[in-house]
């Protein structure tokens, strides 16, 4: 008896410290995560004036633009919102480009600002794709072609140029992007911001064409809004929207002017299609005052093992600018709002896999297209 009262009191132990571990069935760990997504998810997602449910299938809420996700970083507690860029001088532009640019429009009310409504899968994605991009270890393949300006030239305080658009062909766990960016620092001091577009079917469920920007400093950013950080201004666009357009091979070419830059405060301001789209603030960086490089060019990533996807058309450069993807009109910015082209002494090309893509530049060949470069390729075995 006393033996069958000794099991029965090894089973109830059993069972308390179970119970102890687990509440409504999921283990501590699994629910300290879950809280802390949902924690998240009520930050980034504000209570909006109205939703919009897009074509495309996702929803963008017009946020007030004063409780936007940003003000709520800890580093921006007493930031003041700034609603246009302050530059020392009238910052550039091309206006010889007439863009056909394709993107979808939302239209919020005054003082609100679009904002992609995240998901609870959103931010998990985006964590692992902020690891995979940012420090490389979640079991992918990154693979560059790109033209940049080096430490030579620097600082640089903008920089910018108008890039063809393309659907590339991408699978599960795969990406493949056209961006220009500036830089400064690497390792745990990296700072940097990205903008461009891109194909991402982890980030967004589907194959298509998406506006982005990417940024970090240290181990902290994001794509998009997936995170506390960019203070976005325009009410008509908003970062992760589906490009509904893209270029034909050899016949009408969709492309978009792009530009970084930054503000004699010291905020780097994002400006697609000759609007300015909003801002991240100078106290998110720890080493961003001015860039001590900057670049332009495509970027591809797929789990090991497998082939990589195309890059921008699929095409290497030809010297045709309706077959493979373009810059054009490229530019830098210094510290009081000049702008130029690129120096000889200042540029250099990176490209790790030239059996897959290629990187070439146009600096004395295509005046009309003023400064400009081709990049991409079919993808394939690169790593070979």
């Amino acid at each position: 008896m006393s033996k069958m009262i000794n099991i029965l009191f090894l089973v109830i132990c059993l069972v308390t410290i179970i119970i102890g571990h687990k509440d409504n069935g999921m283990p501590n760990g699994l629910k300290e995560e879950d809280l802390e997504l949902e924690r998240q998810l009520n930050i980034l997602n504000k209570s909006p004036i109205k939703s919009i449910h897009t074509k495309s299938g996702y929803i963008v809420d017009c946020v007030d633009i004063n409780k936007q996700p940003a003000f709520d970083h800890p580093l921006l507690k007493n930031h003041k919102l700034q609603r246009k860029p302050n530059f020392e001088k009238n910052i550039f532009q091309n206006s010889s480009i007439k863009p056909k640019f394709i993107l979808e429009k939302f239209r919020c009310p005054q003082e609100t600002v679009p904002i992609r409504r995240t998901t609870k899968n959103d931010l998990i994605q985006g964590k692992l794709l902020f690891n995979g991009q940012n420090i490389t270890q979640n079991g992918a393949i990154n693979l560059f072609a790109r033209i940049y300006l080096s430490i030579a030239g620097s600082p640089y305080y903008g920089v910018s140029g108008s890039t063809s658009i393309w659907t590339p062909k991408v699978y599960k766990g795969q990406s493949s992007a056209a961006s220009l960016y500036v830089r400064r620092g690497g390792g745990n001091d990296l700072n940097k911001i990205s903008l461009g577009w891109h194909a991402f079917p982890e980030l967004y469920n589907d194959d298509q064409t998406h506006l982005f920007v990417f940024w970090t400093s240290g181990k902290n950013g994001c794509f998009n809004m997936l995170c506390k950080g960019f203070i976005q201004v325009d009410k008509s666009y908003t970062f992760g929207a589906r490009i509904s357009r893209t270029s034909t091979y050899g016949g009408q070419i969709i492309e978009a002017p792009l530009q970084i830059s930054q503000d004699k405060v010291g905020n780097w301001w994002l400006r697609v299609m000759n609007k300015d789209i909003g801002y991240f603030p100078a106290a998110l960086f720890s080493s961003l005052n001015g860039a001590e490089e900057v670049g332009f060019g495509g970027y591809t990533v797929t789990p090991v093992g497998t082939n990589s996807p195309t890059m921008g058309s699929g095409h290497k450069p030809d010297s045709d600018f309706t077959h493979a993807t373009y810059f054009r009109f490229v530019k830098f910015l210094d510290k009081i709002g000049n702008h130029f082209d690129p120096k000889e002494f200042m540029v250099e090309s990176y490209n790790d896999a030239p059996n897959c893509y290629g990187i070439t530049n146009y600096e004395n060949k295509k005046r009309k297209q003023g400064y400009s470069l081709q990049f991409g390729g079919p993808g394939g075995k690169c790593n070979t």
